[in-house]
């Protein structure tokens, strides 16, 4: 029986090539979107949107050209707690905040990481630039092969269960090889231009 592997799918090139690699490596995968935040609670109009539906359409085309099912999780109320007020509030109280720690610690690796837990996945499996090892008898998180794209710093609050759990396909390659193996494998977003923004701050 293959193991089965939960993909975060933004939409982007990075986790449509994770999601490929992974069911090149055998494993049953899952693309899931999650839904963080309605457009209009960010003050911008239903079309405008680097979580737009026009990602949700291209995770989900890639999800389907690879014989992936495909699914959309609503975690607007936990995202608007604790990523959106968390930001303010550090704002307010003259601390500068980092929302991409928060939104990977209590969405990405809290809630998403549980429900694949509750799903009988084996990981979970991301578009980051990060390595996992094992020394020792330790998992270990590294900087990316690639120190342009480098993203390990967004994640320093993983736990062991967690790091056990939990693979980075593109920590050992380069922007250029995953923007390759996305042309070669016909996918529509291979050169879809990068989010680096703040996604709820227009």
């Amino acid at each position: 029986m293959n193991k089965k592997a939960l993909i975060a799918m933004s939409g982007g090139v990075d986790s449509s090539v994770a999601a490929l690699l992974m069911k090149e490596n055998g494993y049953d995968c899952i693309g899931v979107t999650m839904r963080l935040f309605q457009n209009e609670d960010i003050g911008v109009s239903r079309e405008k949107s680097c979580c737009s539906l026009d990602d949700v359409e291209d995770a989900r085309g890639i999800a389907h050209s690879l014989g992936m099912p495909y699914y959309v999780f609503n975690f607007t109320d936990d995202f608007q707690s604790q990523v959106i007020g968390r930001f303010i509030s550090a704002y307010e109280n003259g601390a500068t905040p980092n929302p991409c720690v928060d939104c990977n610690r209590t969405m990405k690796f809290g809630k998403l990481y549980r429900r694949a837990m509750m799903l009988g996945c084996d990981c979970v499996v991301t578009g980051h630039y990060a390595r996992i090892e094992k020394e020792n008898g330790r998992y270990l998180l590294k900087q990316a092969a690639d120190d342009t794209k480098d993203q390990s710093y967004v994640l320093p609050f993983l736990t062991q269960e967690q790091l056990a759990h939990t693979q980075f396909p593109l920590g050992n390659m380069r922007k250029a090889e995953i923007r390759k193996i996305a042309e070669a494998r016909g996918f529509a977003n291979a050169n879809k231009r990068e989010s680096q923004d703040i996604c709820f701050v227009p």
